[in-house]
């Protein structure tokens, strides 16, 4: 409970801000371009600081990194509230990811650390509703702060429960050793945090500057390259920063392969239903917010039972129904339409949320358990690293996709209003009691635009079902004797290495399993 409290900090506040950026607009005189880096560097700056987790649990214990971690992020948080213009906002929001980026790693690697084997399905799953319920939950509980009190309550609401949290933290939690003598390793350091913060960037910019300009293609060729880079590094080096031969764990490469479409398929809805509730249905931000919540109350309810079930008969009976009724309802979505009624969409929402549940939580801990526990922190930082990239793609790629059909569908409907369309534009100026034609030509301008919206929303829809549905027949290697044995065999590998490693044995301890 005590790492779920810093989890669920870290990310309430990745949605919770995505509401007062209109508020930070008008009140520091600001641009969308500005304003918007508010978001931007916060996500920036954890893409950077999440490769680099798994060394420093390594070298100075979990539960150390872990008060560290809150105390940093509950600093940003009391600086942002104090912030009287946009640049102060942006360095306090850098400044709150550098604490918010380590938390989720550092606390999925404690999980494994200080819980036993037999019971680590529960405890993810009740560390799970931390990552499900906050995207839910935040733009309700910042549009409400904002309404009712002022937009510094949503920075201020993180400093009760953050010294809460390192108190508890330092009273409670186990210390992990640290491993003094570790080397740090800068080079992939470098490699890393370049490549996350070019890649993170092209994605979170492609759409202001286009996916074609020459900043973009330039900024994604040099982050891929320092990727490439960076692993040709790690695969030589002795001290790697993290240990990129876990990708050869067939099991624990396809859970990253699956949690991917998982979570590019969960982003689909924290960025379009938005969108069509909001430009389409009329919704306001709070209605829009009161339509995610059971979403994200049935996915914090599922999740310890899902956990249970999980230490109780491995991941794939559960994870398989999952991505069934994930793609299922995904592809349901595609059908809404102007038409669709708020209780159709909020059940639509709940059983997605339920399908979520169901497999995003054992596919993680399949993967988690593929590799052995001295290895958690590293496999950690891998899992966290890939989910940030995935969600970041999913929202860059389906945003392109909504724009491109968006075009295509109001183009077409376009070519159906013709000259012999003015018999119906004179009946709906005397219907709508308009006062000539040309009034009457905006509202149908205005239908046709909604029109190719919303059919643009449901082909972007049918993209995200086709990427969830990826995932089903992945989930069919996570079966439990698959996991023990990839577990068993990278045991051994890492037990050759260190024997074949006896000077650098310092560095590559190898305790009991």
């Amino acid at each position: 409970m005590i790492l779920m409290m810093g989890a669920f900090m870290s990310a309430l506040d990745s949605s919770i801000v995505n509401v007062a950026i209109p508020k930070f607009m008008a009140l520091f005189g600001v641009g969308p371009d500005q304003a918007e880096w508010v978001m931007t560097g916060y996500l920036l700056t954890s893409g950077v600081v999440v490769p680099i987790t798994g060394y420093l649990g390594n070298r100075f214990g979990y539960k150390r990194l872990y008060i560290a971690a809150i105390s940093v992020f509950t600093l940003g948080s009391a600086l942002c509230s104090l912030s009287w213009n946009n640049d102060v906002l942006i360095g306090a929001r850098i400044i709150q990811a550098v604490g918010g980026g380590a938390i989720m790693p550092v606390t999925m690697a404690m999980n494994y650390t200080i819980v036993p084997r037999n019971r680590i399905g529960m405890a993810l799953g009740i560390w799970s509703v931390a990552i499900t319920m906050a995207p839910s939950i935040g733009p309700t509980l910042g549009g409400y702060l904002i309404d009712n009190f002022n937009w510094q309550t949503i920075f201020t609401i993180n400093i009760p429960i953050g010294i809460m949290a390192v108190i508890l933290g330092g009273l409670s939690l186990p210390e992990t050793p640290g491993r003094p003598g570790l080397k740090f390793d800068l080079p992939g350091s470098i490699l890393s945090g370049s490549g996350c913060f070019a890649i993170l960037l092209a994605l979170s910019e492609g759409q202001t500057y286009g996916w074609t300009s020459l900043f973009i293609v330039t900024t994604v060729v040099v982050g891929v390259f320092a990727m490439i880079l960076f692993v040709m590094w790690e695969l030589c080096t002795p001290s790697p920063l993290l240990d990129v031969r876990l990708l050869r764990n067939t099991v624990f490469s396809t859970s990253l392969m699956a949690v991917s479409a998982i979570f590019i398929g969960l982003f689909a809805i924290v960025f379009l239903i938005p969108i069509y509730a909001q430009d389409l249905l009329g919704y306001t931000p709070m209605q829009t917010g009161l339509l995610l919540m059971p979403q994200g109350l049935a996915m914090g309810v599922m999740m310890p039972v899902t956990g249970r079930l999980f230490d109780r008969f491995g991941a794939f009976p559960m994870a398989a129904a999952g991505a069934v009724v994930l793609t299922l309802v995904t592809y349901s979505l595609h059908n809404l339409s102007l038409d669709s009624t708020y209780g159709h969409l909020q059940f639509l929402l709940i059983m997605r949320g339920v399908g979520v549940s169901l497999c995003m939580m054992p596919v993680t801990a399949s993967g988690m358990n593929a590799v052995p526990r001295r290895m958690a922190s590293e496999a950690s930082a891998l899992t966290n690293l890939v989910r940030n990239i995935a969600a970041s793609v999913g929202i860059a790629f389906l945003t392109y996709i909504m724009q491109l059909r968006e075009v295509y569908h109001v183009q077409w409907l376009a070519t159906t209003v013709t000259p012999s369309s003015l018999d119906l534009l004179q009946r709906m100026r005397y219907a709508m009691h308009l006062p000539d034609t040309a009034a009457a030509l905006g509202v149908l301008s205005l239908y046709v635009q909604q029109q190719g919206t919303m059919a643009a929303i449901d082909d972007s829809f049918l993209v995200a079902t086709v990427i969830v549905a990826v995932a089903v027949p992945l989930v069919l290697m996570l079966g439990r004797k698959r996991v023990e044995a990839a577990r068993l065999a990278e045991t051994g590998r890492l037990d050759e290495l260190a024997a074949a490693s006896a000077g650098h044995r310092a560095n590559i301890p190898v305790p009991a399993e």
